[in-house]
């Protein structure tokens, strides 16, 4: 018991005071960046809360677009598996808040160690929260970690600490910041052959997934079964920050839609569903005798180079998913 409210006071603390170094704060400023801390404590603190009680109503009322899609899988797998919904160790964090001077949507990142209780080392991770309009709450909208070896760029802030917000369609960058996700999604469809390949760097979340996925349909196929993959757009918001070169960072997320299926849906011996995916089904008396789908949502993390650069590429270095949607049929 002493171990776990230690867990629980280092997942509700966060960061320690002099993680935030002192900032000229201004009301020219529609966020400050003493707002943005008390944002992601207040957030720290109820999502810590609602993980350990496993209350998803109050769990899901403080995330919203691709971490709602996450979370919600991760409480419904809670609620018909007894799959704990993770729970987390932050370190010290950075504040990136745009220096906006009024409008909505609000917005900021943050960049900090985190670690799942239980599991592993901390890893950097980017944690962007929204506030749509003056009556709304603020949500966490996207979770994502660095991928081993990559690190975040060099962000730009001026001289009291704020950073700049990028409008998603800036010509400035290699492409502008609200196509680099259907750039992405080109290579993981269709492999270095895609056109776009020369626009996006390879690893793990374009060629590396193309490769993954095209192994997995190889599998099915050898076993006379149909499986397709399609890296999807959503519409959950881009967030772009400008970089010291002029490039940027952009954060996004992204549907990763697969389906296994007899051929020409023909009715056959039951598909398996993922076990991950059981959860989310609509009812579990649902068999695969013709299709399964297995939906995941991803939030990536890319630098997208200043247009100017020989050669650029974009570079994807993070990236978090979960299952978000399950039906067979």
């Amino acid at each position: 018991m002493a171990a776990l409210a230690a867990v629980a006071m280092l997942s509700v603390q966060g960061c320690d005071a002099a993680g935030a170094p002192a900032q000229a704060e201004t009301s020219a400023h529609s966020v400050t960046i003493a707002q943005a801390q008390g944002v992601y404590q207040a957030y720290l603190a109820s999502s810590d809360a609602a993980a350990q009680q496993g209350n998803a109503t109050a769990g899901l009322a403080d995330v919203a677009d691709a971490a709602w899609e996450i979370a919600h899988g991760q409480y419904a797998a809670l609620a018909a598996s007894k799959i704990p919904v993770p729970r987390y160790q932050y370190g010290t964090p950075r504040f990136f808040v745009p220096a906006q001077n009024g409008g909505y949507p609000r917005w900021f990142v943050v960049s900090v160690p985190r670690r799942q209780v239980g599991a592993g080392a901390a890893v950097t991770t980017l944690m962007a929260f929204s506030q749509t309009k003056p009556a709304d709450n603020w949500t966490l909208d996207g979770t994502t970690a660095l991928e081993p070896g990559q690190q975040l760029p060099a962000i730009a802030v001026d001289a009291v600490g704020y950073a700049t917000a990028l409008s998603t369609r800036d010509a400035n960058p290699l492409l502008p910041p609200d196509v680099v996700g259907a750039t992405q999604a080109a290579v993981v469809d269709d492999g270095p052959s895609s056109p776009a390949a020369s626009l996006i760097a390879s690893g793990p979340d374009t060629t590396g997934l193309y490769r993954a996925q095209s192994a997995v349909a190889a599998s099915q196929s050898a076993g006379g079964l149909q499986y397709t993959w399609l890296m999807a757009g959503a519409s959950f918001p881009v967030f772009a920050l400008k970089l010291t070169d002029g490039g940027a960072l952009v954060l996004y997320g992204m549907f990763l839609n697969t389906t296994n299926a007899h051929p020409g849906l023909a009715a056959g011996a039951p598909i398996p569903v993922p076990p991950n995916f059981s959860p989310l089904l609509a009812a579990p008396t649902e068999v695969g005798y013709h299709e399964v789908y297995a939906y995941w949502t991803y939030q990536y993390a890319a630098i997208d180079p200043p247009g100017s650069a020989s050669n650029g590429s974009v570079r994807v270095i993070a990236a978090t998913g979960g299952p978000s949607y399950g039906h067979a049929y």
